[in-house]
């Protein structure tokens, strides 16, 4: 199949509108559904970064994709008891035995008011497993390179038998020279194919402390990799084999330091034991716990709080989590990895980043202000290496 109409484009006025070959043949099936513009856009961009992240690091790989840049991305390690908990899956049977599961179910919970409604990627094989835990969620579709029959009666059971299933060779390897067009005017520019599980992104290290431990390294692959398919300018917090807090398509580097951050301490302060507890009421669905948990973290909690609205929600009133509770909690948060998709500018990144937990960094390097960027590092303990490689995708 050389080409595929869609229904519109970006939106419902954009017609006509259609995926196609030059030369050769898609490199996708489409087992299911009937996947829009923005679908494929989504598809083919979160496939390659989870293909990526399993040739790096030898794990399978997910990625929770929302409007062309990812909420969350993950490798298949085991899930703690906490873990589990916060993402809704300690009732999931085989989880412990599925790595594709456990990679999908972290990449979904990093930030789960961000992955409502999204795009899934998986490097492996969908297995029975991973297609339960989608079919609970709210999604558009997913792609894989296959689909157990299991995981295929799953899925089409999904959404009224409408869900989106996408089948995608997985060796398919595109032309070496990319093009778009913008307002009539065509681009083109040779594909993104530099490979970050390079070791000499992680040599020049102008800080005081040298240390990168194994898992560090791991994590700053995953961040630079995430980055690579995100709307720049972007900045991605990762911990123990995944993405915590993505900041994404800001204009400041500032900003995307503080939005990823903010959505590090989140995903952290979904783990503070008085979270964990909140009294929710018996049969209320996931999607309104994201949205309540979201809230009652925030300094706006009197919106879930008060009286004659905490009875929506809870089966008894919970007390607040105060900003010195919260404080204390995030402090607690180490060993957190940061990755750039181009230099830090100004040392105030590093402050930011600092209050999240950030141990480790790796950015371009190259700004004027390197200097001051160095300083703060070292002012932490960080550990920072300059990759001299810049991540900009749009």
């Amino acid at each position: 199949m050389k080409e595929l109409a869609l229904k519109y484009g970006c939106n419902p006025n954009q017609k006509p509108s259609r995926i196609y070959m030059n030369e050769g043949e898609l490199p996708i099936e489409v087992l299911n559904g009937r996947p829009g513009y923005i679908n494929f856009l989504d598809a083919l961009n979160s496939w390659q970064l989870v293909k990526e992240l399993k040739e790096a690091t030898g794990l399978p790989a997910a990625a929770s994709f929302k409007h062309v840049s990812p909420a969350g991305a993950a490798v298949g390690l085991p899930l703690s008891d906490t873990l589990k908990k916060i993402y809704f899956v300690d009732d999931v049977k085989g989880i412990d035995e599925s790595p594709v599961a456990c990679a999908y179910a972290r990449a979904r919970g990093a930030d789960r008011m961000s992955s409502y409604g999204d795009f899934i990627a998986l490097s492996d094989e969908c297995d029975a497993t991973t297609a339960r835990l989608i079919k609970r969620e709210v999604s558009d579709g997913v792609i894989a390179p296959s689909f157990s029959a299991e995981a295929m009666e799953i899925l089409k059971d999904k959404r009224k038998g409408t869900y989106n299933v996408i089948k995608i060779d997985p060796s398919y390897v595109p032309a070496p020279v990319e093009t778009k067009q913008c307002f009539g005017v065509t681009f083109e520019q040779g594909r993104n194919e530099v490979k970050l599980n390079d070791p000499a992104l992680f040599e020049n290290i102008p800080t005081q402390s040298k240390t990168f431990t194994a898992e560090a390294k791991r994590d700053l692959m995953i961040a630079l990799i995430t980055l690579k398919y995100t709307q720049s300018n972007s900045v991605c917090y990762v911990k123990d084999g995944q993405a915590i807090g993505i900041g994404a398509g800001q204009q400041s580097r500032i900003h995307c330091t503080r939005l990823a951050g903010n959505k590090a301490d989140i995903w952290w302060l979904r783990q503070c034991p008085k979270v964990m507890n909140l009294p929710f009421k018996e049969g209320i669905r996931r999607a309104d716990r994201d949205n309540t948990i979201d809230v009652y973290i925030s300094d706006d909690y009197e919106d879930v709080l008060a009286e004659g609205t905490w009875q929506m929600f809870f089966s008894e009133k919970p007390e607040p989590l105060t900003r010195e509770e919260k404080k204390a909690w995030i402090a607690q948060n180490t060993k957190v990895a940061l990755g750039s998709d181009a230099f830090f500018p100004f040392g105030d990144n590093i402050e930011r980043a600092h209050k999240s937990g950030v141990e480790f960094i790796a950015q371009a390097g190259g700004s004027v202000r390197d200097d001051n960027v160095i300083e703060t590092c070292d002012k932490y303990g960080i550990t920072m290496s300059f990759t001299g490689v810049r991540l900009f995708h749009h």
